[in-house]
């Protein structure tokens, strides 16, 4: 028997959710709900919503021709070499020369397309990041018909309810 609240099609949502309460971290939006599941309080009932989402894009270097070109050639033969372990599985023979001969493949392979990749942003990005999405406050909804008794769990916990007049 399907949980109430969720559908098969949906299991990430609640027919009627209510705010339980808005965290700015998930770590105490998760102690919230840990606490109400320590109180045997059916948190399948429960949702933790990440809102304000942020992309945060973190520069971590300058690119350069000889810097592509290596990226290009260690992860043509990182393929490479995965391809020629999955040959490795069909042959009986010349296990290195196949292992060799698809790391070269995937190393030229790999230079190649990484160095064509660069030339056609023509000078528009010079340098390398890593991005995350993020969200800045975290909401905890609940089904209706348990959000009296989830505020009244959760008002047990110090410092679990953020203070609406901070």
């Amino acid at each position: 028997m399907p949980t109430p609240g969720l559908t098969p099609s949906s299991p990430l949502r609640l027919q009627y959710p209510q705010s339980l309460a808005v965290y700015d971290d998930y770590a105490q939006a998760q102690k919230s709900v840990d606490f109400l599941a320590d109180a045997d309080f059916p948190v399948q009932q429960l949702m933790i919503v990440g809102t304000d989402l942020k992309r945060i894009e973190r520069v971590t270097g300058r690119l350069t021709w000889s810097k592509v070109a290596v990226g290009g050639i260690l992860s043509g033969l990182w393929l490479g070499v995965f391809i020629g372990l999955v040959f490795a599985l069909f042959t009986e023979e010349g296990l290195w020369q196949v292992l060799l001969g698809t790391a070269l493949m995937g190393a030229t392979f790999g230079l190649v397309w990484a160095l064509i990749g660069y030339a056609l942003t023509r000078g528009q990005r010079d340098f390398s990041s890593v991005t995350q999405v993020v969200a800045t406050k975290y909401e905890v909804l609940v089904e209706n018909k348990h959000a009296a008794q989830a505020r009244e769990l959760l008002a047990k916990l110090p410092g679990a309810l953020p203070d609406p007049f901070a």
